[in-house]
Formats: C-alpha cells, structure tokens, sequence
C-alpha cells in the first residue's frame, strides 16, 4: 500500500490524559496479539467445540454433527446480509451521496472537525440502515483523510465503526424488525406483533440515541494520539493505483474503441438512463403497495429500499452495476465467514449451550431484571453469533419463554437482546471487515480505538435496561 505519511501538529495537549494512556495500553495489545477476523473465527469454532464437550458435555462426534448442519443453514439469510451492505455501499458511493459528503467534508478543516463528522455521520447514517452506515461513515472517514492533515488515520475510522453501533437502537434494527413483522416465527408464542413503539421507539431508546449522538463524538476526540504518534494518511494518493490501463490516444486499439463506442445498441442500452427509471419507479409502486397494505419494514423491504434507491441515484445500469461490483469486494471477508459464524450457531443450538448460558443467567432474574441478564448473555453470544437474526434464532425462543414465566417485558427483553449485540459488535471484528476494505488497514490498526467507546456504550445500555 503507497501511504503519504506525515506526522504534523493537530493543536491537541501535548500531555496524555488518562483515556489516551488506556487507550495506548489497548492499540498495544490489539496490535500484538489480535488476528485476522478469518483466523478469529476458527479459534471460536475451536473453543465452541470445547465449550459444548466440557459445559453442556456433548461428544465430538455430535459438536462436529451439529457444526456441519449448521454450516451451510444460513445462506438466504447470508445473502440478505450481504445485500444490506452491498446496496448500502452502492447508494453511498453514488454521485449525489458523494456530492453531499464532499460538501459536509468541506465544512470541516481541522482533526477535531474531522473526528466529531464522521463519527456523527456514521451514526446518522446508520440509524436509518445499518448496511448504508456502515459503509458512509467509512466514505465520510476517506473523504476527510484527503482533505485534512494532521488526523490520526486508524482513529477516523475507528470513530466510524464506534458511531455505526447506534444501528441496534435503529429502524434497521434486526430483531425489533423482526418481532414487528406479520408472520414472524415468534408471533404465534407472543401472542401477536411487537410494534417498534415498544422497542426502537421507547423512551430510554431514544434517549440513548441523543446520549451517543453527543458523547461518542467527544470521547473520541478525548482518545487522539498525541502529535509524534499521529499516522497521517492521504488516501487521494491511491485513487489511480487500480484503473485499468487505456490505450494511448495514438494506438489502433483508441481508434477501434473509439469508432465502436456509442453505435452498439447494447452500449447503448447499458448507458440508458431510462431503464434504470423505470424500474425503479417499479420498485417504488412495489413499496408503496407493501406498505399500504399493511406490510412492514423488514430485512428484504429494506434491501429492496437501497437497491431502488440507488438506482436512481446511479442513473445508468452499468454506473450501478460497478458500484456493486466495488460493494462486493468489500464483503468478501463476510461472504467466507458467514458459513464458519453458522457452524459456530449450529453447535450452539444444537449442543444446547446457548440456552444453557441464557438460562443460568435467567435463573438468577425477576420480571425487572431479565432484560439486563439477556442483555450481557446476549453479548457473549454475539462473539460467537455476529449476527443479530442468526443470534435471535438462537436466543430468541429461550428469552421469549422465560420473559412470559417471569412476567417480563418481551419487548424490553428482546431490544435488551438487540442492544447486546450491537454493544459486542464494538469488540467483534466481523463487520470491521467492509470498513478495512476501504481504509486499507488491518484489523488491528483499529480495534484498540475501539474499546474506551466500548466501555462508555456498555455504562449508558446497562444503565437503560436496568432503568427502564
């Protein structure tokens, strides 16, 4: 990777305070002794076999049984996941999304400025779908490394990534999503739909959106390295480095490119703007139908959402067709672990360990705490589920019987769940993976800039749960 790396003042105190100096300790310690997400996922596969030999003692033979029907039982769900990035990424890299975040890039001139933008607009952007965020605040955190000097390179990212997590109290929100959707697998043991108002819209849900709007920003200026350990890249030197070469204007192969460009009618047709209108006012006729008629917003509507949308955006087929392209490459990492992250559930589920976790923790809990026991299950089980629908697929049953025999909440317990796992996304690598795509970083130039934000969402979610 050509870097342009230059150490420059960014006007900060020259002491560290004390979230720097932990904030150091954890750069250290990620930077020695964390491995690629590929590599992570094995280890979990390894220590999931134990686990379930040792906790809820299984044999070998049926963890590996339960790993293999688990591997490949999650492929439509996989896909769905993977679309939500892909058509996010796609809509981001558009013109008129582009046009807007070099505008909101343009405000801001300094490392402070560029720290509180893009971790705002990640959160904004993420609140609305988790895909199109996590993606636009990795674009705004690019965007920004052209244009200001003197900012820490992993930081801005890693502000990204920590404002992303605001997804779990969002409308994309997976299981909330869910349990508000007609024919949902747990509508029939609730007793009917759980509307958003009592999940994503309850009070001490959007007080914490305000709460992290204003406080992950701060904290994560409060954690920039000092000036000597600023890494200071500009990404504008990289923007050529993987362009196909063109002929030379001179050559016979310009002049045949030349002379047929433009009269083929598929050329053409992969230029024409108008089909892209129209299908996209299909797809918007689709939408306004699905909704009329009583549907809700669920994971393929919200796919279904972007991808129109960004056709629209795009203008032309072909403009959209290699916006995907470059969304794919970015999720290559996900498309291969998705089948270990699904083996790694199949044992959960089928050894019985997820609902021994649950359970013990919901031993210990009345109808007030229960969501707060399922909210620190439900983090442990996000390292080995980094999915909020496969991870709900696990938990979810256990959760949903043991809030009816205590007399909880579902709603209070299944968003306690939701916010579990978005709160253990900040130490789980897997949906870094889109983001260092785009940085060309590894994951351990990032993760140690995680964790300060990590512990402060930990206070404010516990905080909620047990308040609420």
């Amino acid at each position: 990777m050509e870097q342009d790396v230059a150490v420059l003042q960014p006007g900060y105190e020259s002491s560290k305070n004390v979230l720097q100096r932990v904030t150091d300790f954890f750069a250290d310690l990620m930077e020695r002794y964390l491995p690629d997400p590929f590599v992570l996922v094995i280890v979990l596969t390894l220590v999931m076999v134990v686990l379930g030999m040792t906790v809820v003692h299984q044999s070998l033979g049926a963890m590996v049984n339960d790993w293999s029907t688990g591997f490949w039982s999650f492929l439509e769900f996989s896909m769905q996941v993977a679309l939500v990035v892909v058509t996010g990424y796609a809509l981001a890299a558009s013109k008129p999304v582009a046009r807007l975040f070099n505008w909101v890039a343009s405000r801001f001139h300094t490392p402070r400025g560029a720290i509180l933008c893009v971790t705002v607009v990640a959160a904004c952007a993420s609140y609305i779908s988790w895909g199109f965020g996590l993606i636009a605040g990795a674009l705004m955190a690019q965007e920004l490394a052209k244009r200001i000097r003197g900012v820490h390179y992993p930081l801005l990212f890693s502000s990204a990534y920590s404002g992303w997590i605001v997804y779990g109290l969002g409308i994309s929100a997976t299981i909330p999503i869910t349990l508000a959707t007609a024919g949902n697998p747990f509508a029939a043991s609730i007793g009917g739909l759980v509307s958003l108002k009592q999940t994503i819209f309850l009070p001490g849900v959007l007080i914490d959106v305000g709460i992290l709007l204003v406080t992950l920003p701060i904290l994560n200026l409060w954690i920039h390295p000092k000036a000597s350990d600023v890494l200071d890249v500009n990404p504008a030197a990289w923007e050529n480095e993987e362009q196909p070469p063109q002929p030379a204007a001179s050559s016979p192969a310009a002049g045949l490119a030349s002379s047929k460009r433009g009269s083929a009618i598929g050329e053409r047709l992969e230029r024409a703007w108008p089909l892209n209108a129209v299908i996209a006012l299909m797809g918007i006729g689709y939408l306004v139908y699905h909704f009329w008629t009583g549907g809700s917003l669920d994971i393929n509507t919200l796919n279904a959402i972007f991808l129109f949308a960004g056709l629209l955006c795009h203008g032309t087929p072909m403009a959209y067709v290699q916006a995907v392209s470059q969304g794919v490459r970015s999720i290559g990492g996900i498309v291969l672990q998705f089948p270990f992250y699904a083996g790694i559930m199949g044992m959960m589920q089928g050894s019985g360990l997820a609902v021994a976790i649950s359970k013990w923790m919901v031993n210990l809990s009345t109808a007030h705490t229960l969501p707060f026991f399922g909210f620190l299950s439900s983090f442990i089980i996000n390292f080995f589920a980094p999915s909020s629908g496969g991870h709900w697929a696990i938990q979810g049953p256990f959760m949903i019987e043991a809030a009816k025999h205590v007399g909880a909440s579902i709603a209070k317990t299944s968003m306690a769940v939701q916010m579990g796992c978005s709160w253990n996304d900040l130490v789980q690598p897997f949906w870094l993976i889109p983001i260092l795509s785009v940085a060309r970083l590894n994951v351990r130039q990032i993760m140690g800039y995680t964790i300060v934000p990590f512990l402060w969402v930990g206070v404010v979610y516990a905080a909620t749960v047990l308040l609420w």
